[in-house]
C-alpha cells in the first residue's frame, strides 16, 4: 500500500470501510496517488464532520441525503467550490463501492445538488516558452551547475511530458518494457486502467536513446525510465520540484505545473491541425467533451488576436 494510505492512523470503525475502498481504488481503478489522496481527504473531512455534529451512529446505513446536503452547505463556508466537488466525487464513489457490496441499501448522495463551478480555460505555454524550458538542462550543464546524468534525465522527463502528453503518474510509472524503440511509441495504462499508445516523437526518442545508452543504470523490461542518481524511481514531488527549477531559469510563470505541460501538448496539436478525436485518443480521455475544452482555448486565442489586430474589433 502506498505512503498516501499510511499517512494517518484511523479509528477502527472508519478503517474497516476506508482501507478496502483504498485498495479498490489502487488495484482495480488504478487511480493516481493524487486522486487517492484527495478521495481519502474528502472521506476524513466528511466523517469528522458527522462525528462533530453527532448526527449519526457510526453506521453507513444512517447516512442520508439530508446529512450530505448539510455537509455541502457547511463546506462551502470553509473551502472552494472545486474542493467541495472533489470531496463529493470521492464520497459518491465510496458509497457506490459499499452499495455494490450490499453494505448499504441506497447511495445517500443520489440526487445531491452541488454549487456550480466557474468555467475556466486550461493554462498552457506557447511553443516559444516550451523551447526555453527544454533548453534549461543544457544551460545548467554548460554552467557546470549539474552533472550530465541530471541534465539528460531532466531533459528526458520534460520531453516526455510535452512530447507524449504524459500525466506525471504515467511518467514516473514508465518502464523500458512499455517503450517500443522500433516504433517510437509507449504503451501506457492511464486513468481508470484505460490503455493507449503514445507516439513519443523524434526528439524525445533521440533523448531517450542517449539516456538509455549512456546514463541509465538499468534498462531491463521492468526498470523505470526516470530515476534518481541512486537508481530509485522518482515520485510526483521530485518531478514538480525539478520543473520549478527550469521555470525559474527560463523566467516563466512559477504556477506552471507538469499537468499544464500536458495542456500545452494538446493545445499545440490542435493549433497545428490535429483532429479533435485523435487528440482525445492521445490524451486518454474517455469522453470527447473533456477534450473539447482545448477548442475553447483556440477560440479564445483567435478572438484575442482579432480584438488586438482588427480595425473594427
Amino acid at each position: 500500500m502506498s505512503e498516501v494510505v499510511e499517512e494517518r492512523e484511523y479509528p477502527i470503525w472508519f478503517s474497516k470501510w476506508l482501507h478496502p475502498f483504498q485498495l479498490f481504488l489502487q488495484h482495480e481503478r488504478r487511480v493516481s496517488e493524487y486522486t487517492l489522496r484527495n478521495y481519502t481527504r474528502g472521506l476524513v473531512v466528511f466523517f469528522d464532520y458527522l462525528d462533530k455534529q453527532q448526527q449519526w451512529d457510526r453506521r453507513l446505513q444512517s447516512v442520508n441525503l439530508k446529512i450530505a446536503r448539510d455537509f455541502v452547505i457547511d463546506q462551502q463556508r470553509r473551502v472552494s467550490r472545486r474542493t467541495v466537488h472533489n470531496y463529493v466525487s470521492g464520497l459518491r464513489t465510496f458509497f457506490k463501492f459499499w452499495l455494490q457490496r450490499k453494505e448499504i441499501d441506497t447511495n445517500p448522495l443520489t440526487g445531491l445538488s452541488l454549487p456550480k463551478l466557474m468555467k475556466t480555460l486550461p493554462a498552457f505555454m506557447t511553443e516559444k516558452q516550451v523551447t526555453l524550458l527544454l533548453e534549461g538542462p543544457k544551460k545548467r550543464m554548460e554552467r557546470r551547475e549539474i552533472e550530465p546524468f541530471e541534465a539528460w534525465r531532466d531533459r528526458l522527463a520534460m520531453e516526455l511530458l510535452y512530447g507524449a502528453g504524459f500525466r506525471v503518474s504515467e511518467l514516473i510509472g514508465l518502464t523500458y518494457g512499455k517503450v517500443s524503440f522500433e516504433e517510437g511509441v509507449a504503451r501506457i495504462v492511464g486513468k481508470g486502467g484505460k490503455s493507449r499508445v503514445c507516439p513519443l516523437g523524434k526528439v524525445a526518442m533521440a533523448v531517450l536513446g542517449k539516456w538509455r545508452d549512456e546514463f541509465a543504470p538499468k534498462t531491463s523490461y521492468e526498470d523505470p525510465v526516470i530515476v534518481s542518481n541512486k537508481g530509485t524511481v522518482w515520485g510526483v514531488r521530485q518531478v514538480q520540484l525539478m520543473l520549478k527549477k527550469y521555470l525559474a531559469l527560463a523566467e516563466l510563470p512559477m504556477d506552471l505545473t507538469p499537468h499544464k505541460i500536458r495542456h500545452s501538448y494538446a493545445t499545440h496539436l490542435l493549433d497545428n491541425g490535429a483532429d479533435l478525436r485523435l487528440v482525445q485518443e492521445l490524451l486518454g480521455h474517455s469522453s470527447l467533451s473533456t477534450t473539447q475544452i482545448y477548442t475553447h482555448v483556440n477560440l479564445a486565442r483567435l478572438k484575442s488576436v482579432y480584438d488586438q489586430a482588427h480595425p473594427r474589433a
